[in-house]
């Protein structure tokens, strides 16, 4: 088997030699040069599984030829040498198609895991140029419209790079499936993917949480713990709600989101990280950098590539897959025949706006299943707000913090009031049966619903 050949573009020649030495021990071809003009006339004459190229050359940039690589040789991934702490290189850099980028001086490490994840997506991308992985298909992201077209078709292409994607929509429309995807149709999906919501940490917590600590560092810092970004190693790290993180902890998080590599609290040296950024939130980031709430630095760094997911109102013909799909998913969970929708309620499913979006869906079909009488669902049973009641907003909040199945594990978000309306239900029917003496058709009498409804409820709740 031939060896995956690397094209190493640079007018340092210590640079040359090293990334030469480096890339040989790793049993690969490395051809080096020191201009554009050299670059240009490699390139035509070979192809490369892997290119690296400097950001200033004699006789012009790096830039242009990562925007040649990117037009002429797509399926050659290009990462920049970048000097120190040279951010606004980096992310032009990626945005013009660069894989990834290393800083001077070139820490062995990540340049050798930069590598093994680079070839890794070179095989891949010479697949797809062969016929083979394509598009995101639609049993993974449930909707034919242009729109969530359009969204299959952004995700595939960012899952080809290594740039930081901030991923913008409202509550409830899918957000962590959509980073979840970007991870598994690229080269680290080995690699975990590591969700984390950024307004459910206390903030006294959060730099043991995202770097780690050791052990004696602080009072209850009984062991070693690695931290969030240990966790991602090789892989994605995902920051949903990334609006909520104070102030103090965004410019830990740009540091090492810089520098790749993070200190643990009471360490003393850095630990190099080779993780992909990708956030999300439904706020608008923009708006809180001009209001001084989000550093500019840092949302000008994950937001390298914005992707946005749209409402669900903005995709209707979607409505009845998604429902389909989750009244299926709602049979397996429950052990109940799936539900089926009458012309009539899916006709009033398709007119309502959803502020909740996909999860108030979720919401609205698992009520109804809970009030159907049998499998049958029909327009009453869905409990719609009326339009312009001051409700519509409260069903919208109330649906984001369910747990999505259509998203597969959305994000853990904390909602009390949830929480509270769900021990009153379990201390209500836990009441009946007792007074009922556990039977479950004078449960249900007692309780105003029906007997199928209490055997939802009882397994929902888990109440044996």
């Amino acid at each position: 088997m031939s060896k995956q050949t690397v094209l190493v573009i640079d007018d340092e020649r210590d640079i040359r030699e090293l990334l030469t030495i480096t890339l040989g021990r790793m049993e690969l071809d490395v051809d080096a040069v020191g201009t554009v003009g050299e670059a240009r006339s490699a390139l035509a004459g070979r192809r490369y599984d892997l290119c690296f190229t400097d950001m200033r050359l004699p006789d012009g940039s790096g830039q242009e030829l990562i925007e040649l690589i990117a037009e002429t040789y797509p399926e050659t991934p290009v990462a920049m040498i970048t000097a120190y702490g040279n951010v606004d290189a980096a992310v032009n850099a990626l945005k013009a198609g660069a894989f990834d980028f290393v800083s001077k001086p070139v820490d062995i490490q990540l340049l050798r895991r930069l590598v093994r994840t680079a070839l890794k997506l070179s095989e891949e991308r010479k697949g797809e140029a062969a016929g083979g992985k394509g598009n995101v298909s639609s049993d993974r992201l449930i909707g034919t419209s242009p729109a969530m077209q359009q969204v299959r078709g952004t995700i595939t292409k960012l899952a080809r790079n290594q740039a930081p994607v901030y991923i913008g929509g409202e509550s409830g429309v899918g957000k962590e499936l959509v980073a979840r995807l970007i991870h598994e149709m690229g080269p680290r999906a080995p690699g975990a993917f590591v969700p984390v919501n950024c307004g459910a940490i206390p903030s006294e917590l959060m730099e043991s949480e995202f770097f780690g600590h050791r052990k004696g560092s602080f009072t209850g810092a009984h062991a070693d713990k690695e931290g969030l970004f240990q966790a991602a190693q090789g892989g994605t790290l995902f920051l949903d709600e990334v609006a909520e993180l104070p102030l103090h902890m965004q410019v830990k998080l740009l540091r090492a989101i810089q520098e790749k590599a993070v200190r643990p609290i009471g360490g003393r040296d850095e630990v190099p990280v080779d993780v992909r950024i990708l956030s999300a939130t439904h706020k608008d980031l923009a708006a809180l950098v001009e209001q001084g709430l989000f550093r500019q630095d840092l949302f000008y760094r994950i937001n390298v590539i914005e992707l946005r997911v749209p409402p669900l109102r903005e995709r209707r013909g979607d409505v009845p897959a998604l429902a389909d799909f989750i009244l299926r998913q709602l049979a397996a969970e429950s052990g109940l025949p799936a539900g089926r929708l009458k012309p009539d309620a899916l006709a009033a499913l398709e007119s309502y706006s959803f502020p909740g979006n996909v999860r108030e869906l979720e919401n609205i079909l698992e009520r109804a299943m809970a009030m159907a009488e049998g499998d049958v669902i029909e327009a009453g049973d869905l409990m719609l707000p009326q339009r312009g009641n001051p409700i519509d907003a409260g069903a919208g909040m109330a649906a984001a913090g369910s747990q999505s199945p259509a998203a597969r594990g959305g994000a853990h978000s904390d909602v009390p009031l949830e929480d509270y309306i769900s021990n009153i239900e379990r201390d209500t029917i836990v009441k009946a049966l007792e007074e009922s003496r556990y039977n479950k058709t004078a449960t249900a009498r007692k309780l105003g619903i029906t007997f199928r409804a209490l055997r939802y409820k009882l397994k929902k709740l888990g109440i044996d």
